[in-house]
Parts: structure tokens; C-alpha cells; sequence
């Protein structure tokens, strides 16, 4: 009879210095540059890590999701879940008005606080005070090639890897530090702003 070893799991994702590596063959290969955002300027390595690294901040204040998740609460007091629009009796007057209401009471639908990696990437540019939506976008580029390195694939995208549902909170830090590091290590240094 064989004899099997038991493998060790380890709990969570481990990007390597090796990783870190094929990373920057990939960031080199690229068709452009990956450090230019949307606006058509440069974001220095520095830049670009300190947007991924308050990502993990937020995401440690609100937590992760791989996915946007709603919830719907209903109250108690409602009696039923008539729909005013099927009431005959009702004026297209007192439709607009139960609208209205409706509106100005607000759905009984909230969003989980928890976000997902993209939702928070998205979100530290919206900020201002660690990112804007070129960081963004280019902290975006970075993990993508990121998990391209780490997977093999060449279509590999870091938010579908994210999104994977045995992926963790750890894997998702873990990812968001190495691209940190890498963007630190390898990625443009900053350019002085111009006078005006």
C-alpha cells in the first residue's frame, strides 16, 4: 500500500520575491505604459503604493467582500406588499405622491458595508487624500499584471481573481502589499511639479 504524505495548506496567498519578479518582466512587456493613467500623466511608483496600501487601510476599516453584497430589510409594519401602481383607485396624483414618499423615506435596501477590491481601489481615488482615479486605474494595472505573474495567464485580472470564492481578506492584503512593494521598488520616481 502507498504511503501518502499530508500536504501542508497554507493559510493564505504568498507572493514571492520570484513573483515580484516575473511581475516586472510583465510590467516592462506591456504594450504602453502601464504607470500612465486615463489623465495621460505618469504616477510615480511611490504614488501608486500608497494608494494600494490605504486600500488596505479601508478595506481593514470596512471590510471585505469578493463581492457587492445587498441587503433588504423589511419592517414590520408593513402590511403588505401591495404595489400602488396596480390600485385602480388611485389618481396618477397619489401614485406620484406615494413615489415621493417612497423616495424621500428610502428603500429598505442598504449596502453591505464590507467592499470589494475594486470598490475600494475605486474608492481611495474618489478620496483625494491617498490616490486619484489615475492611481487608481494604474494600481489596477499593477495587480492585473500582478496576478498574471502569480497565475501564469496572461488574462488573468486581479478584481475576477478577487472575486473567487475561497479567496480571504489575507489574500486579498497579501496582494495589495506585494503590488505596494513592487510599486515602490520598481515603478517610476516621482517628477517634480511644474511652476505654473
Amino acid at each position: 500500500m502507498p504511503t501518502t504524505t499530508p500536504t501542508s495548506i497554507t493559510p493564505g496567498i504568498e507572493f514571492t520575491e520570484t513573483t515580484l519578479g516575473k511581475t516586472q518582466e510583465l510590467l516592462a512587456q506591456s504594450f504602453g505604459s502601464v504607470w500612465t493613467g486615463p489623465s495621460g500623466e505618469e504616477s510615480s511608483g511611490e504614488a501608486v503604493a500608497r494608494h494600494l496600501e490605504a486600500t488596505v487601510a479601508l478595506l481593514d476599516k470596512d471590510g471585505w467582500s469578493p463581492v457587492t453584497v445587498y441587503v433588504q430589510d423589511r419592517h414590520e409594519d408593513q402590511s403588505s406588499d401591495a404595489n400602488p401602481a396596480d390600485d385602480e383607485s388611485l389618481t396618477v396624483k397619489q401614485m406620484v405622491r406615494a413615489v415621493l414618499r417612497y423616495l424621500h423615506d428610502g428603500p429598505d435596501i442598504d449596502l453591505d458595508p464590507r467592499r470589494t477590491l475594486d470598490d475600494a481601489l475605486r474608492h481611495v481615488g474618489e478620496d483625494g487624500a491617498h490616490g486619484d482615479p489615475d492611481t487608481a486605474r494604474v494600481a489596477g494595472y499593477v495587480l492585473d499584471r500582478l496576478i498574471q505573474a502569480h497565475t501564469g495567464s496572461a488574462n488573468s485580472r486581479a478584481t475576477a481573481w478577487a472575486e473567487r470564492q475561497h479567496r480571504t481578506h489575507a489574500d486579498i492584503t497579501a496582494l495589495l502589499m506585494a503590488g505596494a512593494r513592487l510599486a515602490r521598488s520598481h515603478g517610476p520616481a516621482a517628477v517634480p511639479a511644474r511652476a505654473a
